[in-house]
């Protein structure tokens, strides 16, 4: 049997490669004396290039004019002309299908797909393969994935509880959808801007506000000024890199020093935001509930009737001490906020309308009433200690057995309500001022909504208020996408330009400021940014970068190209690269024959290592976090606060939110999906919780998801390699890949070789291969055969999973089964299947 050792040092050697490779090649002399430079680039284009008006370029003419299927090709091609080199012969056809495909949707083709593809004789089977990827569903959930890191996507909050967000799962599915239909993407960024303004009586426009709506929150903090302050600035910066490509948070305590961005811009930036809130109680329409939907509702209403004597007994005693308790906790908050919290409605200003809001949306509840009645009986020392509330509590407490019993049939996952940004139902909104050095205490002067000049500010249109809502964030949307903002369409290609070739034209994606990168073919771009922003076609914009002959090139290393071009900025080869995390854990799964291929849905909580699910020491059936407790039906938490006093209110609501959870949802760290098939859905379904990432996942550079990410970081670490040699779920995987090839193949080794080929890397296995392959299983045959020998069959094997009864199966040993289970799992970890080429 191949050692732990061995493999290990393969798994490394594969991963590492192909890096060591181009760090040789970058280190080569650059003999034909191209400059490929940043610098180069910077003395051909102005330091604000990025600002100016978007140009329709000539399309450049060229030598090799069949070599041009695309304008894209001649404006690459006139690059490689101009510094003497050739661009790389057309993949071979089944590289590309695997390349298109793990491109396109994040999973392998079939060895069907392949040989469809490959055996096509006809003009358009290029064509053909393209438009199949961009219209399935997995399209979607592939660009998908790619979004939702720029949105900061989480099922959680962050911050020290970690709480859920039962209903972000919405606005993922929002995502999907909005590239599955080929949503123009300008109405798709003034939806997830101002849906709610523009749209109101839309419910997907209103969904689609979640994107400002994953900033990581702490919901039990003091200050809910403070509060609303760092949210405003997360969505303001949020908005400026993810759309704008522009990194404003610099101006946020000081001028910008490399873009001439104030913080006085800055700050009436922020006010766009100033009256935004969000309300995640908003129940969604019959007309539009899921499947899943229909199946939450119906086990809530279930669960609810069965629970609803003992509920009602439990507020009764709750209501005894409810004024004493909330009294009791609004006088916790900070000054300012304690002042609103206190005040009357009939005196509220703008700001006194969001910090009541927000109190009473996510601070206030049953929650912090459970874990006063608690602490007023069990804490003699308690300034509010009394003998009454000690029978009370006992009186709660036997209730509370009375709730476990009905604790089966609880809701697993779900929710019947949507989040949703919303200005309160009034058009004025809180003052915004300039903080000096960006701090919220040391507010100096007022400031008003406006745009930086530097990115157009003259530019912006007028803003409109409603009944309702302020219009600023309609207004800002209405320009992001106006006609006179040149970044909007320039920032998107160059993404999505980079998903194609690894390295997008302007490599700091984030920032096309003075500080960033320089593009490569800032004509190609605008070249695109033109024709992109003439409908705001995402599928076409795809479909051309798909069909180009750039996109076609061979992969294969050419010495002329290192040399003279070592970071390939002229792309004479097209550019190989390490697959992502998820593609890399969806494609195992995928080949294994075990892929759930369902779209949508809540998440799902595939199986973790158990310490790994552990919730702060303890068991995940056992713990909970303190705000699960009752306000509404999402998950809440309370969290830790600095002074010893908030500490011991912060335990008391924990404790009592074991309690309150026996009334909703248990809202555990980690607790995995009792239907197995949830286990096996892609990975954009898992769970994310910002404080547990999904190990496999988080191995392989996933997105931080409490920073909106720009581009996938690629490591090469042992943990990688030993990830996928000793995680049980990448065993798993290769027993049931093993079961399946050798169903679909039989028994023969060569037609087991040929086929796990074919699913594994688009191709059949080299002769020198296969007499590789071959000599290591029987080698491994011969090992496991005398270990199992030695040990009187107690040495443990994987065999194979899923295996069909036959006759020729029936003679397979045991010794040879697991022999294929170490062979496929090698494989698996090989360089090649881990890029795509």
């Amino acid at each position: 049997m191949i050692t732990k050792k061995i493999v290990y040092s393969l798994a490394v050697l594969s991963l590492s490669c192909s890096a060591a490779s181009i760090v040789a090649a970058a280190d080569g002399d650059n003999k034909a004396g191209i400059d490929v430079s940043a610098a180069a680039a910077k003395k051909q284009l102005g330091p604000t290039w990025a600002y100016q008006p978007i140009n329709s370029p000539a399309i450049p003419a060229v030598k090799q004019k069949q070599w041009v299927r695309t304008p894209i090709d001649a404006f690459v091609l006139a690059k490689q002309e101009e510094s003497g080199l050739k661009p790389s012969k057309d993949a071979d056809r089944a590289v590309f299908i695997r390349r298109a495909t793990l491109d396109a949707w994040g999973l392998l083709p079939t060895p069907e797909e392949v040989n469809a593809f490959v055996n096509d004789k006809s003009a358009n089977a290029y064509e053909k393969l393209v438009d199949r990827l961009l219209a399935s569903p997995h399209f979607g959930e592939r660009q998908a994935r790619r979004w939702l890191d720029l949105a900061r996507y989480a099922d959680t909050t962050g911050f020290q509880n970690d709480s859920v967000r039962p209903n972000n799962w919405r606005y993922r599915d929002y995502v999907i959808k909005a590239f599955n239909e080929n949503k123009p993407y300008s109405q798709f960024v003034q939806e997830q801007i101002a849906g709610d303004e523009l749209w109101p009586e839309r419910q997907e426009a209103r969904i689609a506000t979640g994107f400002l709506a994953g900033y990581t929150d702490n919901y039990n903090s003091r200050d809910l000024i403070q509060r609303k302050y760092e949210i405003e600035v997360d969505m303001a910066n949020t908005v400026g890199e993810a759309f704008l490509g522009t990194t404003v948070g610099c101006a946020q305590c000081h001028n910008h020093k490399s873009d001439k961005i104030s913080s006085t811009e800055y700050f009436q930036l922020l006010s766009f935001f100033a009256n935004t809130a969000f309300d995640p109680t908003i129940p969604i329409t019959r007309e539009t509930e899921t499947k899943w939907d229909v199946k939450y509702r119906e086990e809530k209403q279930k669960y609810d009737e069965a629970i609803k004597d003992v509920v009602a007994k439990q507020k009764a005693i709750l209501d005894t001490v409810r004024a004493e308790g909330e009294k009791y906790y609004k006088e916790r908050y900070l000054t300012d906020s304690r002042e609103s919290v206190f005040k009357p409605e009939s005196e509220w200003t703008p700001l006194d309308r969001w910090v009541n809001f927000r109190y009473k949306t996510y601070a206030s509840g049953e929650g912090s009433i459970i874990a006063y009645l608690r602490m007023t009986a069990e804490q003699k020392d308690h300034p509010q200690y009394s003998e009454a509330n000690v029978a009370k509590w006992a009186e709660f407490q036997k209730l509370t057995a009375e709730l476990r019993k009905f604790s089966k049939l609880q809701p697993k996952s779900g929710s019947l309500y949507l989040t949703s940004a919303t200005e309160l139902g009034h058009p004025d909104a809180p003052p915004t001022f300039l903080r000096f050095s960006g701090i919220h205490e040391r507010p100096l002067d007022e400031v008003q909504p406006g745009i930086p000049a530097l990115l157009g500010g003259d530019k912006l249109g007028e803003i409109k208020p409603t009944a309702t809502s302020s219009g600023r964030r309609s207004a800002l949307a209405n320009w992001i996408v106006g006609p006179n903002n040149p970044l909007t369409a320039r920032v998107y290609v160059n993404r999505v330009w980079g998903q194609y070739f690894d390295k997008p034209f302007v490599v700091t994606p984030d920032n096309f400021g003075r500080s960033g990168g320089k593009p490569t073919h800032p004509e190609l771009l605008d070249y695109l940014a033109s024709r992109f922003k003439k409908d705001w076609d995402v599928k076409s914009l795809h479909r051309e970068i798909l069909l180009s002959s750039v996109y076609r090139q061979s992969s294969e290393e050419r010495p002329d190209v290192a040399k003279a071009d070592p970071a390939n900025n002229l792309l004479a080869v097209y550019p190989r690269k390490r697959l992502e995390a998820e593609q890399i854990r969806d494609s195992l799964l995928y080949a294994s024959g075990q892929f759930v291929d369902e779209v949508g849905g809540p998440a799902v909580y595939p199986p973790l290592i158990e310490f790994l699910a552990r919730g702060r020491g303890g068991s995940i059936d056992a713990r909970t976090t303190a705000a699960a407790a009752l306000a509404y039906d999402a998950d809440r938490n309370s969290s830790k606060t600095t002074d010893a006093k908030a500490d011991a209110d912060a335990k008391a609501r924990e404790e009592a939110a074991a309690v309150a959870n026996s009334r909703r949802r248990v809202d555990t760290r980690w607790p995995v999906s009792e239907d197995k098939r949830d286990w096996n859905r892609r990975s954009i379904y898992t769970f994310v919780r910002r404080g547990l990432p999904y190990p496999i996942i988080n191995t392989f550079d996933a997105a931080n998801p409490s920073l909106a990410y720009h581009k996938r970081d690629v490591t090469t670490t042992p943990l990688q390699a030993l990830t996928l040699f000793n995680s049980d779920v990448a065993v798993d995987w290769s027993q049931a890949l093993a079961g399946r090839l050798i169903n679909e193949a039989g028994a023969n080794p060569d037609a087991v070789l040929n086929r796990l080929y074919e699913v594994l890397f688009a191709r059949k296995p080299s002769k020198a291969e296969v007499a590789t392959l071959k000599d290591f299983l029987n080698k491994e045959e011969q090992s496991i055969a005398l270990q199992l020998k030695e040990s009187n069959g107690q040495f443990d094997v994987a065999t194979p999973v899923g295996l069909k009864s036959t006759p020729a199966n029936a003679n397979l040993s045991q010794a040879r089964l697991a022999a294929w289970v170490d062979l496929v799992h090698t494989v698996a970890n090989s360089n090649e299947f881990v890029y795509r080429f």
